[in-house]
């Protein structure tokens, strides 16, 4: 039995140079150049071996020992002709994998991890480019490889690290998901180590959620919710292992020290304030000394954007009004659609409660799928129903407007249907009763203008 093992890691333990497992030699590949390598004969015939004897094992659940043959012939593939077919290893990774689940012992396991490793080395020496479109596939491979490296081996976390970075360097935003996991992940576990400093991990996750940003409103505009979910989900994995690294002490120790260093920095300016906002650190001097630094040395609407919400935050209305007006024309739709809320948010504590819709409405013409504008005009009218009338009557016919906004805002938006379904159920209760309605000579079911500065359609409905 000892010996039957020790042949088969010597057929699986290949790559691109010389090794020793438990003393049996591994050569690298005789590769000529050519497609089939010098035997084309044995080579064609290995690998329609290989091939038959594992489409069985893929066929039986890859569950029946078909697997023990292909590895015979696939083995002879590899180091005869690696350039035959790419299919040598991708499924060659399908085997390990199984063979490093079923194996006896930690020994005979890292064997085969290590095998695995050089698999993969071996398809980007021999196949960088995708078969269909000609384009390199080198950073995804080191994505999968490194994906594989630190499942299989958690505590080889600094080599993950490694590959995976240089994955993500080419890859960028068109990472895979898991590639996104596991490369924070490993970021994290380095500074938990002592490898690196928590300044990496706000860093790594900085740049993270921008190629995640930028991956979820892609499928947003095609429409693909099934992808930008499984996104979505990816950059809450990642906000969950960032949590312990992001408070606002921690943060501000960081980048206080950058700042005094290059104060000028304009993009480090930006990441400064990015980061800092998005962890709701905006009580921080530094983060005020930040935004207005960056304004004065490079004024854009993002750069407006935050000092219009710090000023916000500080109850400076009025001031706020014209950073916040400047912001709504970021080139970033998804800020931009968020700047004319707050816009919004400014005119309805100032008491300017057209203005205050007006701008509501421009963010939901924005971003025709999002609720909130729609909800935001429906507190506006209730707040407004007191004031709106003269009479038992008029004080509550603002109610029913405010609900027919919170029921399009559930409609453009399912996500806030029980958010709008609570508000919907609170404001009913304040619609005339039924006798107050027949004493006005109203019918339920007609159509009733709201007044005041609403001035909006609606249907008539008693209390409920």
């Amino acid at each position: 039995m000892k010996l039957k093992y020790l042949i088969v890691l010597a057929g699986l333990g290949i790559g691109m140079m010389s090794f020793s497992l438990y003393g049996a030699t591994i050569t690298k590949p005789q590769d000529d150049g050519s497609k089939y390598g010098k035997d084309s004969v044995n080579c064609v015939m290995n690998l329609s071996l290989y091939r038959e004897f594992y489409k069985q094992w893929k066929g039986s659940g890859y569950k029946n020992s078909a697997i023990n043959d292909a590895i015979v012939s696939w083995r002879k593939v590899y180091q005869t002709c690696p350039r035959a077919s790419q299919n040598i290893y991708i499924d060659g990774v399908k085997m390990l994998h199984y063979l490093i689940k079923t194996a006896k012992d930690n020994d005979e396991k890292n064997a085969y991890i290590d095998t695995m490793m050089m698999v993969y080395d071996a398809r980007i020496k021999y196949f960088p480019l995708k078969y269909k479109t000609d384009k390199s596939q080198v950073g995804s491979l080191l994505g999968r490889k490194g994906v594989d490296l630190y499942k299989l081996k958690p505590n080889n976390y600094l080599e993950a690290y490694t590959i995976l970075k240089q994955s993500v360097d080419l890859e960028k935003e068109n990472s895979a998901g898991p590639v996104f996991v596991y490369f924070f992940r490993a970021v994290t576990k380095m500074a938990q180590k002592g490898d690196t400093d928590t300044a990496a991990v706000v860093d790594t996750y900085d740049m993270l959620s921008d190629y995640l940003g930028l991956r979820i409103r892609r499928y947003m505009q095609e429409g693909n919710t099934k992808k930008e979910e499984e996104y979505r989900n990816i950059k809450g994995n990642i906000e969950n292992t960032f949590e312990p690294f992001a408070n606002c002490t921690d943060l501000v120790r960081i980048y206080q020290k950058k700042f005094d260093q290059a104060p000028d920095d304009v993009d480090l300016l930006k990441k400064i304030s990015k980061i800092l906002d998005k962890k709701k650190c905006n009580d921080a001097p530094l983060y005020f000394e930040t935004i207005v630094e960056l304004h004065k040395l490079d004024p854009s609407p993002e750069s407006a954007y935050l000092i219009g919400k710090m000023l916000i935050n500080q109850k400076r209305y009025k001031e706020a009004i014209t950073y916040m007006e400047e912001a709504c024309h970021m080139e970033n739709l998804e800020k931009a659609d968020d700047a004319y809320i707050y816009l919004a948010q400014t005119y309805r504590a100032l008491d300017r409660l057209p203005e205050s819709r007006k701008y509501a409405l421009k963010a939901a013409e924005i971003n025709p799928k999002w609720g909130e504008p729609w909800a935001f005009i429906g507190d506006l009218y209730a707040i407004s129903a007191s004031k709106c009338g003269d009479n038992d009557l008029t004080k509550k016919v603002a109610y029913w407007a405010a609900v027919d906004m919170y029921i399009k805002a559930k409609k453009v938006d399912p996500s806030i249907t029980d958010e709008m379904n609570k508000k919907i159920n609170t404001y009913s209760v304040y619609f005339p009763p039924t006798e107050l309605l027949f004493f006005y000579g109203l019918t339920e079911g007609d159509t009733y203008t709201v007044g005041c500065w609403i001035n909006r359609d609606t249907k008539i409905r008693p209390a409920k």
